[in-house]
């Protein structure tokens, strides 16, 4: 088989031949289908995942059918339409786990960084960690709703608005287009912040009430005239321009970042004193079953740009420097 693999931290992409691998206790082998293409792979490109090992082939937006099955994996059969994300596997004995919180298992599992990935055409799964998509989802538009959908619908269904509050969007890209058209199929006053005011049209297609510039605004005074925000989604990853917009927030009002970001967050504590307002991370967490579901019901669907499987350095760069609109999907059957 085929795969993109990392040979080192900040190594390039390879285009290699390995022996399609054998699925062992607990796991199954995907056919991959189609991969999304995500910033959170630049951790396993760039090396700055704790314990990384190499070689490791990237890809946490996986849709596949089962091609084999090893032992202990009831129910899952050949021949299943399967996804898997940024969450590989979970032990199930541990504390978190007892909990049912298994993206905080002690031995937990990241498909990409810990695991292989699908930057491939077939890869190993944990029956644990999949989940079933729908045979009428094409997998190319499926895939980024396992990480980029399940972020976003995940941050917005535990933000703690009420439907016709206004929630406001931070950047209009690869998070932020799929955040807007949740947003608005919630029943939310949405705001899209924006330093491009080419995005407006698009802004207003995808459900915005409010465009703002912020190029050309403050963000945080214009939202503050709108009555203030509930709730802000931070999905660009921007630390000097999120911090800006806590003034924006409504009283108890609250910034959830979703935007994959390692910079620092310089907020004075009076801006969260007064309002009483708070900062927050979503990762998604349990509600990808919930976020395919809700997008397949309320007709959303993530705007793609397709790359054979041989052409992931490109997509990677396109993503990394936001030339795509808006996701940037490996499909292995071109």
């Amino acid at each position: 088989m085929k795969v993109v693999q990392v040979s080192s931290a900040g190594g390039d992409f390879e285009v290699v031949e390995r022996p399609i691998p054998v699925p062992g206790i607990g796991e199954v082998l995907i056919k991959v289908h189609a991969c999304g293409v995500c910033r959170g792979d630049a951790v396993v490109k760039q090396g700055t995942f704790p314990g990384l090992t190499y070689p490791r082939v990237p890809g946490h937006e996986v849709v596949g059918t089962i091609a084999k099955v090893g032992q202990a994996v009831s129910p899952w059969t050949v021949g299943e339409r399967v996804g898997i994300g940024w969450h590989g596997g979970h032990c199930l004995h541990c504390g978190p786990c007892r909990r049912g919180e298994f993206g905080a298992c002690d031995t937990v599992l990241t498909t990409g960084l810990s695991t292989d990935g699908g930057y491939a055409e077939y890869m190993i799964g944990r029956s644990e960690a999949l989940l079933l998509v729908p045979e009428e989802l094409e997998p190319a538009k499926a895939a980024p709703l396992l990480c980029a959908g399940n972020a976003t619908f995940g941050g917005l269904r535990n933000c703690g608005a009420q439907a016709g509050e206004l929630v406001a969007i931070h950047g209009l890209g690869g998070l932020g287009h799929l955040a807007l058209q949740y947003a608005h199929r919630m029943g939310f006053r949405t705001a899209v912040l924006s330093h491009s005011q080419e995005k407006a049209l698009l802004a207003r297609q995808l459900g915005a009430d409010v465009f703002i510039d912020t190029a050309n605004a403050d963000p945080a005074a214009e939202l503050q005239k709108l009555g203030g925000a509930k709730v802000i989604i931070g999905t660009a990853p921007d630390a000097k321009a999120i911090a800006g917009l806590v003034g924006g927030l409504a009283r108890h009002g609250r910034l959830i970042m979703i935007a994959f970001t390692g910079e620092v967050l310089h907020i004075p504590a009076n801006a969260l004193l007064y309002g009483e307002r708070s900062i927050a991370g979503a990762v998604g967490g349990a509600n990808i079953e919930a976020a395919i579901a809700f997008s397949q019901f309320a007709h959303i669907e993530p705007m793609i740009e397709t790359f054979p499987l041989e052409r992931a350095a490109e997509a990677y760069d396109a993503m990394l420097t936001s030339r795509v609109r808006f996701r940037a999907v490996l499909t292995m059957d071109q």
